[in-house]
């Protein structure tokens, strides 16, 4: 399968920083879109991380203390 041969569905979350969170569990990628417009990837970020983040009280907080600086990441050019 072509790497974006597929639609991933993606949540939207109020939140001042984030617009939408997706996930892809085969590939443990997880993708971004903020306020801002950019979205990015963020790569091997595990499963529970991603609920955690969908869940949290604040996404902006928990996405500064458990996503950011912690995974390898790229700027979706699509976005």
């Amino acid at each position: 399968m072509a790497p974006h041969s597929f639609r991933l569905a993606m949540v939207q979350v109020e939140s001042e920083a984030i617009e939408e969170i997706g996930y892809d569990a085969g590939r443990s990628i997880l993708f971004v879109r903020f306020a801002h417009g950019g979205r990015y990837r963020y790569f091997e970020v595990p499963h529970e991380v991603c609920e955690a983040f969908v869940s949290a009280d604040s996404h902006g907080r928990y996405f500064h203390e458990h996503i950011r600086d912690r995974y390898r990441y790229r700027r979706d050019r699509r976005a």
